[in-house]
C-alpha cells in the first residue's frame, strides 16, 4: 500500500473526523508481537500518535483479546476507552471499573475451574503459559521449547474443552477457551458503537479475531448503521491470510500503523 493510497482511504475519517471511530487492536497491530505477553508494550511514538488521534476523533477505541485493565495499562491513555476480553467487557474513557457482558459473567468460574484442572506439571514442563483473562483462559505455547510439543498438548486441552461445552477458539500460538455464548470483537464493537454518532469507522488488526470486527464493520454499513466501514489489514508472517483477503487496505505490521495514525493527524 503506497503512502497516496492509504491517504485516499483514510480522507472519509479525515472529512469529519468528529464523526469517526478510530478502533484498534493492540497485540501485533499497537504493539509489536513478542514471546512472552507480558513483555509487550506499545513504542511511544505510537502511544504520542494515539494521543492525538483522540483528541481530533470523535470515538477513540482499543479492543483486545486482554482485560480491559491490562489493556488500558499497556497503552496508558485514559481518555479513549478499552474493549477487553475480545469485547466482552467494557472500560469507557473515564472509567473506574470495566463492566463485563452479564451473559458471560457466570462463566468466570468455570472458565477458572478449567483453567487449575488444566494446570498440569505436564503443561508446565512444556512451558505453557496460561494467561487469566476473566472470562476467557488462554494457553501461550510461544518459545516453548517444543513447540510442536506444546501444540499437541494443547489440542488435548481443545478437546476438553469441546467436549465440556466450552468453545476453544485458536490464534497466533494461542489457544482461548472461552465460554459458550458469543464473545467476538464483532460484538463488542457492535455495542460499543450502538449509541455512538458516526458516520465512518475504521477497525485495524491483525490476527483472526480481527476478523469478526472486520464483518461486524461491514454490517454495520451494509445495514445503513454507519455510511462507510474502513477495514485495515495489519500484515506479518504468521496471520492469517484472511486478514490480507478481507482488508480493504493493507499495511506493513506495526510501522505501517505508526504511518496510518501519522496521516489521521496530519494537517489537511
Amino acid at each position: 500500500m503506497t503512502a497516496a493510497l492509504l491517504s485516499e482511504a483514510l480522507a472519509p475519517l479525515r472529512s469529519n473526523p468528529a464523526r469517526a471511530a478510530i478502533l484498534l487492536d493492540i497485540d501485533g497491530t499497537l504493539s509489536p508481537i513478542v514471546e512472552y505477553a507480558s513483555e509487550a508494550h506499545v513504542p511511544e511514538r505510537t502511544r504520542q500518535l494515539l494521543i492525538a488521534v483522540a483528541k481530533q476523533y470523535g470515538v477513540v477505541a482499543c479492543v483486545s483479546g486482554r482485560r480491559a485493565s491490562e489493556a488500558r495499562a499497556m497503552v496508558s491513555i485514559g481518555t479513549i476507552s478499552y474493549l477487553g476480553s475480545h469485547g466482552a467487557e467494557l472500560l469507557r474513557a473515564g472509567w473506574t471499573e470495566s463492566v463485563l457482558d452479564p451473559a458471560v459473567e457466570d462463566w468466570v468460574d468455570r472458565i477458572r475451574q478449567f483453567a487449575a484442572e488444566a494446570d498440569t506439571p505436564d503443561l508446565r514442563r512444556l512451558r505453557v503459559r496460561i494467561e487469566d483473562k476473566g472470562a476467557i483462559v488462554a494457553f501461550h505455547w510461544r518459545g516453548a521449547p517444543d513447540e510442536d510439543a506444546a501444540r499437541s498438548t494443547i489440542e488435548a486441552i481443545a478437546q476438553r474443552a469441546q467436549a465440556g461445552d466450552l468453545r476453544p477458539h485458536w490464534g497466533r500460538k494461542v489457544l482461548e477457551v472461552r465460554p459458550p455464548v458469543r464473545i467476538d470483537k464483532g460484538a463488542g464493537i457492535t455495542a460499543f458503537l450502538a449509541d455512538a454518532e458516526v458516520d465512518v469507522a475504521l477497525y485495524a488488526g491483525d490476527d483472526a479475531t480481527d476478523l469478526d470486527a472486520f464483518r461486524a464493520l461491514a454490517e454495520l454499513a451494509r445495514d445503513g448503521k454507519i455510511k462507510r466501514a474502513i477495514r485495515i489489514g495489519v500484515s506479518s508472517e504468521e496471520g492469517p491470510a484472511a486478514i490480507d483477503e478481507q482488508a480493504d487496505v493493507l499495511v506493513a505490521g506495526t510501522a505501517g500503523v505508526q504511518e496510518l495514525l501519522t496521516m489521521l493527524v496530519a494537517e489537511r
